[in-house]
């Protein structure tokens, strides 16, 4: 008999060992995943909390919360900075380009210019010094936002008046019809607006906008939203176009900065600082939504 409870008090004991050997490994592995996380940027890691004790799971939605304030601060901060190198480059560049367009108009409207050999050097200096006052009317939208008009908007509703703009495109609208989002309507229209025309741009030809409530999970795609402090949880809005590479993916919000030919650079950049102003932050998904090359995740802040 004494034998019997020495062994199963010793396999009680190996147990014990087993399992907070596999649990220590479990939080080894976790601190390694942030670790990675926050060297590379991605500001926006959500471990799951399952199979932590009551101590660890409220570390890990500390740990979870204290990414998303890190990247919120990034994100306010580059904004910040953008504004203010823009306010001394348009003060500046407006100060010098200015006269020259005046001066230069002034002559090409002169009859004594028209016909000769300075018309076509003197418009050459116009047409640039035009181009560079629309460049800087440009950085001037990043300085300049209408202050937003705060509504509740039934997203489903909002969603479906976009579909009807592009019905070139194949929709996939998964929200609930009882969710709302408090913010300006016609500028998160704007956001959207930019989001599908850059889709579009790069081959798009499917999107996808789905809702998901703050409790959700999803392992697949990592694209999980654990806290539980916000009713509004998160919006997936996803295209089928073309692949972002990584070293593209860092830069996408930086103002100006644009792979296009044609671009202004300024559109996802001017989104985002449209939505800290309403108290969201947009961001690109490390991994996209199934079925979708590209996957940007709107989300509200929750203090």
């Amino acid at each position: 008999m004494t034998i019997a409870i020495a062994a199963t008090v010793f396999l009680v004991i190996i147990s014990i060992l087993i399992w907070n050997y596999r649990h220590q490994c479990l939080l080894r592995d976790r601190a390694r995943l942030m670790r990675d996380a926050m060297r590379h940027r991605d500001f926006s890691f959500r471990l799951p909390t399952k199979g932590l004790l009551f101590g660890e799971k409220a570390l890990q939605n500390a740990l979870n919360d204290m990414g998303y304030e890190i990247e919120k601060l990034v994100a306010h901060n580059e904004v910040e900075s953008w504004q203010r190198l823009s306010r001394v480059l348009t003060h500046e560049i407006m100060n010098a380009t200015t006269p020259i367009r005046s001066i230069s108009q002034a002559y090409l409207d002169s009859p004594e210019i028209k016909d000769t050999s300075y018309e076509e050097g003197i418009r050459a200096i116009y047409d640039t010094s035009t181009g560079l006052a629309e460049f800087v009317s440009n950085y001037r939208k990043m300085t300049q936002l209408q202050e937003p008009v705060m509504q509740d908007l039934e997203l489903y509703s909002f969603c479906r008046s976009l579909e009807s703009l592009y019905g070139e495109l194949n929709w996939v609208i998964d929200i609930p019809s009882d969710i709302r989002l408090r913010a300006d309507g016609g500028l998160l229209r704007q956001v959207f607006i930019n989001l599908l025309k850059n889709a579009m741009e790069a081959g798009a030809r499917k999107i996808g906008i789905q809702y998901r409530a703050p409790s959700a999970l999803h392992k697949d795609n990592k694209l999980s939203v654990t806290y539980m402090t916000e009713p509004f949880g998160s919006l997936l809005i996803s295209n089928d176009g073309h692949v972002i590479s990584d070293d593209v993916a860092r830069e996408i919000f930086i103002p100006f900065f644009t792979t296009k030919s044609a671009g202004s650079g300024i559109g996802l950049s001017l989104s985002r600082q449209i939505l800290l102003k309403q108290g969201m932050i947009l961001r690109l998904a490390e991994c996209t939504a199934t079925g979708y090359n590209v996957t940007f995740v709107l989300e509200k802040d929750r203090i």
